[in-house]
């Protein structure tokens, strides 16, 4: 019920704010707002949303002020109330003089929720990939930082430093799998989590949906009960200012009250374009991580992951040449071997290194990789930080002559070169040299894990 004592004064304050602000802006801002009481120099108003009160007391503050100080008086509080689902909340903030624009302290900051109160709110359907799980996400160098953050989310979502995480790379590598991961162990962890997951593409119909319906207020009241909000693509945000703001006050408003949030990009917050920049500074204020493309040893993983996973009997050549070939993401692994499983059991044939030659050139572009005893020497050398210069001396130093050894070893497996040709290129040896040298490091792999483990990373590495 409206108290007459501050119905006039605040129509007053109507008049001076409309004089200064668009119609557009007057209508959507301040029209719906409704005096309820005067007292003891606190005025109260009824408005829909905490939304408004973010958006006005950022936008409109000193404004504000000045009509309210105006009619009301100096040092004047404000005390807001918001019907939502029959219940009425409420925040006090003092519009104190000289405190300009966007530094002051948004009420909703001492503003309790429905949530909180223990109101019952509907079941909600996180709308998670059951088949993205943590077990069936492999890890490797590409994404461990994010995987091992995404699995402390989970267990304590809003409590660890990783607030917001940020996960940024390129058409799949795995963002999307791993924050449906998060969110599955999170409901398990801890069932009773709101926990959703939104395309930033849905998000943004979803809005447009809300303006056009005139449910702006359920729509922001909806997204400010959810204990772990993950956008995807957070980037098609790009030149869509409305969409923007919203979700500013939807960020702030979740971050403040503890909840988690988990957003994706194709690039880093620093490289994104078309977004303001208070989203972008939020956007670092936790922990931003790079899915990078998988290496040769994490896709030779991955693919063997599948192959267990779907029952398949193929060999190790020809998850090696998939391996090697199909280097950008994820996605085409799994495509080459749908295409493979395909090919084998309508046309009855088995798995072998021709099938997967053929089905790869139908995926990427199979360019031919010519290793040279040049590039395994220097690579060697890079390995084991040394200069190529010195592998060629007569220095018997102990991991001179295993550098040197190694280097013949893998040219004499990976490429075509003679004994001789090899020797002359590294070191200026003669072929029997070489002959020694490959017995030796053969015999070294077949006693030494550690050794073995050495030069298997260097051919991986010549290999990816």
């Amino acid at each position: 019920m409206e108290n007459q004592v501050c119905v006039e004064p605040w129509k007053r304050c109507l008049t001076l704010i409309k004089d200064n602000l668009s119609e557009t802006a007057y209508k959507t801002w301040f029209a719906p707002i409704v005096p309820l009481q005067y007292e003891n120099k606190v005025l109260v108003l009824q408005v829909p949303s905490l939304f408004f009160v973010e958006y006005i007391e950022e936008k409109y503050i000193e404004l504000l002020r000045a009509a309210i100080y105006r009619e009301f008086g100096v040092g004047t509080q404000l005390e807001y109330k918001i019907p939502i689902a029959g219940e009425t909340i409420s925040g006090t903030s003092k519009i104190e003089e000289n405190t300009p624009a966007g530094t002051h302290k948004p009420a909703t900051r001492g503003m309790s929720t429905p949530y909180d109160k223990g109101t019952q709110l509907p079941e909600l359907d996180p709308q998670l990939n059951s088949s993205y799980t943590f077990n069936n996400l492999v890890e490797g160098h590409s994404n461990k930082l994010a995987r091992t953050a995404g699995i402390s989310i989970a267990n304590e979502p809003g409590k660890t430093i990783f607030n917001p995480l940020f996960i940024y790379g390129q058409s799949g590598v795995g963002k999307t799998h791993l924050v449906n991961a998060i969110g599955i162990m999170t409901k398990q962890q801890h069932p009773e989590k709101r926990v959703l997951y939104v395309p930033a593409n849905t998000f943004q119909i979803q809005y447009t949906d809300a303006v056009r319906n005139n449910t702006v207020n359920d729509f922001l009241n909806f997204y400010q009960t959810i204990d772990l909000l993950i956008i995807d693509d957070i980037h098609e945000f790009a030149g869509k200012t409305a969409t923007q703001n919203t979700f500013f006050h939807i960020f702030n408003h979740l971050h403040l009250s503890g909840k988690q949030l988990i957003l994706t990009a194709d690039r880093a917050p620093a490289m994104l374009a078309g977004l303001e920049q208070r989203l972008l500074t939020r956007f670092k204020w936790g922990l931003s991580a790079e899915i990078e493309k998988p290496d040769f040893q994490l896709r030779k993983d991955i693919l063997k992951s599948k192959i267990y996973r779907d029952g398949l009997e193929i060999s190790e050549e020809v998850i090696d040449f998939i391996a090697e070939n199909v280097v950008d993401n994820v996605r085409d692994l799994e495509g080459v071997l749908v295409s493979l499983m395909a090919h084998s059991t309508l046309e009855n044939t088995p798995i072998d290194l021709n099938l997967a030659r053929q089905v790869v050139s139908r995926i990427v572009k199979i360019t031919p990789k010519v290793l040279t005893v040049e590039k395994i020497r220097d690579l060697v050398c890079e390995h084991f930080a040394l200069s190529v210069d010195s592998i060629s001396t007569k220095s018997r130093k102990r991991e001179v002559v295993q550098a040197r050894q190694i280097a013949m070893y893998l040219s004499k497996q990976l490429t075509k070169s003679s004994l001789s040709a090899i020797g002359a290129t590294i070191g200026q040896r003669d072929h029997a040299t070489v002959l020694h040298a490959c017995k030796i490091v053969a015999d070294q792999m077949e006693i030494d894990k550690r050794f073995r483990a050495d030069v298997q990373q260097i051919e991986d590495k010549l290999k990816s």
